[in-house]
């Protein structure tokens, strides 16, 4: 009986207690993913603190390495193509000089009721009158003083030889004119020749000075004519939200480049008075002819009134030694006057630069583009100050938003 009763217990106990599985299955597994996902959180938590691990730089890409080497291509061929075609922007950045200078012109007969051809062929037919006129009044008396100073040279030559005067004293001392013989007759046919590959090399140069005057004048005019049109083009490729912006930067850039084109004709007009003047008082003929010649040539700064001093030397020493060394000297003295204290303060108020900075630009654009540097340097660095202001007053508008916008 016992046997059996503790049979029947143990069965009866056995069937008593509760399967691993099922329910309490469930809620174990339940505790287990807490548990992990609580100590997944804490790791994390305590890993957030520790500084990460240094990371080994990623070795470059072949796709990274190819864009840098096309970039390197596409500029390398830029500047190839502007050194090749040096030349021809020469043209173009003086035909834009030369558009923007006229263009009041032209906008004051549109304002009239022309229409913008017809007001950009006559303002275009103006100017090629007023140019053909003053070529009419300055050739044919420097043609004149020239011949006379080569007539005169033979007899000025022997006159310093036998030291008559302040240059022939200088002569004397320092025998300046010992090897001119030889240079003049250069050695028999051989200098003959030279002359005259060298005359063939003149002649050249003028057809090419007289074939870029062409191109120059035409491009002016097109320029002109669809000025307005290509500048509304490229305004309307812009973003309508920074379109304002740019339509301030291209009205101050054209304020400023009519400013340098204003400001040259009044110094070029001053140094054309003074040196009239100069001439007057030295006595020498073609005066006037000569003072507006320098003042034309003036408009080229700083190189115009170099060749305007070798100019006048050659005039001024065939009428007399004492008339050149008068001229060349205040010619001379007055053109370091003008490049480094009248232009300045005039450009500074025109351009709205600086003094210093007109000078700065000016000496950088000579050193690296010559004469097209030094005439396109204040308009350049001109409308690098109108997009420099235009900059910092974006940089200035952000700030005010940013501040007043907590308020707002």
């Amino acid at each position: 009986m016992t046997v059996r009763g503790g049979e029947t217990f143990g069965g009866r106990a056995a069937s008593a207690l509760p399967s691993p599985s099922g329910e309490y299955a469930g809620v174990q597994g339940d505790v287990v993913r807490r548990l992990e996902q609580r100590v997944a959180q804490l790791e994390g938590e305590l890993g957030a603190g520790r500084p990460a691990p240094p990371r080994s730089p990623a070795p470059f890409s072949a796709r990274s390495v190819l864009t840098v080497l096309g970039l390197v291509v596409v500029v390398a061929g830029v500047v190839a193509l502007g050194y090749l075609a040096w030349k021809g922007i020469s043209l173009v950045l003086i035909a834009v000089l030369f558009a923007l200078a006229l263009n009041p012109a032209v906008e004051f007969f549109v304002s009239r009721g022309l229409r913008r051809g017809s007001a950009a062929a006559v303002v275009f037919v103006l100017a090629v009158c007023v140019v053909a006129a003053l070529g009419l009044l300055l050739i044919p008396p420097l043609v004149t003083q020239i011949t006379k100073l080569v007539n005169a040279l033979p007899e000025l030559v022997a006159s310093l030889r036998r030291g008559h005067g302040l240059i022939g004293g200088l002569e004397r001392r320092f025998h300046l004119l010992e090897n001119l013989p030889g240079a003049i007759s250069g050695g028999g046919s051989e200098g003959t020749r030279g002359v005259a590959s060298s005359g063939f090399g003149v002649v050249l140069g003028l057809l090419g000075t007289v074939a870029s005057m062409v191109v120059v004048a035409f491009l002016t005019f097109f320029m002109l004519l669809e000025g307005p049109t290509w500048t509304q083009r490229l305004l309307m490729l812009i973003p309508e939200a920074t379109r304002p912006r740019w339509e301030r930067v291209a009205r101050g850039i054209y304020r400023t480049v009519g400013g340098f084109v204003s400001g040259n004709l009044v110094a070029s007009l001053l140094a054309g008075v003074a040196t009239t003047a100069a001439l007057m008082a030295a006595g020498i003929s073609y005066a006037v002819p000569l003072g507006l010649l320098v003042a034309f040539l003036d408009l080229l700064p700083i190189f115009g009134m170099i060749v305007a001093l070798l100019v006048l030397a050659a005039v001024s020493f065939s009428h007399s030694v004492v008339a050149g060394i008068v001229v060349v000297g205040f010619v001379f003295v007055y053109h370091q006057f003008e490049v480094y204290l009248l232009r300045p303060l005039i450009y500074g108020r025109t351009v709205e630069l600086s003094p210093l900075a007109v000078l700065v630009a000016v000496v950088i654009g000579t050193e690296l583009a010559g004469v097209i540097g030094a005439l396109a340097a204040i308009p350049v660095a001109g409308a690098a100050n109108v997009v420099l202001c235009e900059v910092l007053r974006a940089r200035a508008d952000a700030r005010r938003e940013e501040i007043l916008a907590p308020t707002a």
